[in-house]
């Protein structure tokens, strides 16, 4: 048999038990004490002696509390039962032998009978009770033996009977102790595994970009992770639980759960949170009731409706994203079979334009010429990915001065139009030398001046151009403009091929900008910071390249003479 010491976090019952069997033989020991003090008292027929035995008995088992209250003994038979069952067994029997009155104290033999059985091995508990059983069995001989003993024959039968129950007793209680330490065995495993399985979920809830709603019956959200809240508008401090109820911006989503829990089944909907002063927040919603289990039915008053929220504007930028990527994989290989049409029509255009002298034919004529022009553009930036994934990967990285570098193309940058491109440059990376291609940072500070250009302020400082070298000795450089904040599904997608937020751009720009910057281990970033400027502190976006490291100048080699920039 199984010793019935549980492993690990099993042994706190099990010490419990142990410390509950400790104070009974307290109890019990006080209780004789003071029976027998009585009676001494009293003139029953009570030693001295016996007073004695019941005061040791008592300091005994005070002392064995006390000294193995913070572990149990091993569950297999062995000398070190000896303190417990051994002496309970002996102060018994000693009791019952010696004693000169009527009083009977065979069923004090239970204790040990159980305590061995409780929390010993089915070994232990069988050998203690063939201990009791013949200690009554000598209890009859002493008895028959004396000469008020009368016949033998009703005390043996008397031992026999007590002991034949006794056997019964451990015998069932052990059975019953082994299955409930099985069964709670099973319990903490189950329990270990639903922890673990509520922490693993309560992990992928949180970090889920969808938002997750956990709503009872009084519409009362019991749980939501970060990116609900966020969704819901709900303060920085606000957590669960909450109820819909408190704000009628919130009302919609209650709607859709009375729904879900009067219909009793999934709902899908568009909803529109409106709050005041605000814009108005399109989510998708879909819920699920929690359902009933065959074998642990849920109560009514239980359900629980689970509510996914995605945000329309993502939604609609992710389909956007996927349509116009497959766009661009099938433009690209249309755009080279267009050139030479688009070619044949520009020029054809130019030889019709000097012989029409109609103003309204020439007109037209620069209308075709435009959209020409820009057809021929758009084809080329296709085309031209192919030429950068081609030239990132045969070029050899080059070690340029940044500062310098910077200010030439700050240069360049603005003479092609002085009277638009304006800004302040700060350069604050002397001596600084990093691992990149010039011409390809040309490529990429002119992709993110021409993007700044667009959405800065009319203002001297609106655009700023900034070199810096942090702490750690990482130089970096940074196009700064005071433009109005990027929407969310906008900024995730900033980076990705034919994405772009105007119908008029091909949404190629940034995407060639990372792929310059990965390819000479460089990183580059976007996010919302403030800069001093003379109007004060201001907000804009930034756009920051972090390059890997910081080397001696070496001779700049040029790879990108072919590429317009």
């Amino acid at each position: 048999m199984a010793p019935l010491l549980a492993p690990g976090a099993e042994e706190a019952p099990f010490l419990r038990l142990w410390h509950g069997f400790l104070t009974g033989r307290v109890m019990v020991a006080l209780t004789l004490l003071l029976f027998m003090a009585t009676g001494l008292v009293l003139n029953q027929n009570t030693e001295s002696w016996m007073v004695a035995l019941c005061l040791a008995y008592l300091v005994s088992s005070i002392a064995v509390r006390v000294m193995s209250r913070h572990q149990a003994p091993r569950p297999q038979a062995g000398l070190h039962w000896l303190p417990t069952i051994g002496v309970d067994l002996a102060v018994v029997a000693a009791l019952q032998t010696l004693h000169s009155g009527g009083m009977n104290f065979t069923p004090l033999f239970g204790m040990p009978i159980l305590m061995a059985a409780v929390l010993g091995t089915l070994t232990l508990a069988l050998g203690t009770t063939a201990a009791a059983t013949l200690l009554l069995l000598g209890w009859a001989t002493w008895v028959s033996a004396t000469p008020a003993g009368g016949d033998a024959a009703p005390h043996y039968l008397q031992a026999a009977l007590t002991g034949t129950g006794y056997f019964i007793v451990a015998f069932l209680t052990h059975q019953l102790a082994t299955r409930l330490v099985r069964e709670q065995r099973l319990a903490h495993t189950n329990r270990m595994a639903a922890q673990v399985q509520g922490q693993v979920s309560s992990l992928v809830i949180k970090n889920l970009n969808d938002g997750v709603l956990v709503v009872d019956e009084a519409f009362t959200v019991r749980m939501a992770n970060p990116a609900a809240l966020a969704l819901l508008g709900c303060a920085a401090h606000m957590q669960p639980p909450f109820s819909l109820l408190e704000n009628r911006y919130w009302h919609p989503l209650m709607l859709l759960a009375r729904r879900c829990f009067r219909q009793g089944q999934s709902q899908v909907a568009d909803v529109n949170l409106l709050a005041e002063g605000q814009s108005p927040v399109g989510l998708h919603a879909q819920t699920w009731l929690t359902s009933p289990d065959q074998e642990h039915p849920i109560a009514e008053e239980e359900r629980l409706c689970v509510v996914f929220l995605h945000d329309l504007r993502e939604m609609q930028a992710r389909l956007r994203t996927e349509k116009l990527a497959a766009m661009g994989r099938m433009s690209a290989a249309v755009a080279h079979e267009i050139r030479n049409p688009l070619a044949a029509i520009v020029q054809a255009t130019a030889l019709l334009e000097e012989d029409l002298k109609d103003p309204t034919h020439q007109r037209l004529t620069q209308m075709v010429q435009q959209n020409a022009d820009r057809l021929a553009r758009i084809a080329e930036e296709i085309l031209d990915i192919a030429r950068v994934k081609h030239q990132i990967s045969h070029a050899n990285s080059s070690t340029i001065a940044l500062d310098g570098t910077v200010a030439q193309v700050w240069h360049d940058w603005r003479d092609q139009d002085p009277a638009r491109r304006r800004g302040q440059l700060h350069l604050g990376a002397q001596d600084i030398h990093v691992e990149f291609d010039p011409e390809h940072l040309r490529r990429v500070l002119f992709n993110l001046l021409d993007n700044a250009l667009r959405y800065m302020g009319p203002e001297e400082d609106s655009l700023q151009l900034s070199t810096r070298v942090t702490a750690s000795g990482r130089a970096s450089v940074q196009v700064w403009s005071d433009g109005a904040p990027l929407d969310q599904s906008i900024e995730r997608h900033l980076f990705e091929p034919f994405f772009s937020s105007e119908s008029r751009s091909s949404g190629l720009g940034l995407y060639i900008c990372r792929e310059l910057c990965e390819r000479h281990g460089a990183t580059i970033d976007y996010q919302r910071t403030g800069r001093t400027t003379q109007r004060g502190d201001m907000q804009g976006n930034a756009f920051t390249v972090s390059f890997r490291k910081t080397g001696r100048l070496k001779e700049p080699a040029s790879l990108f003479d072919t590429v317009v920039v």
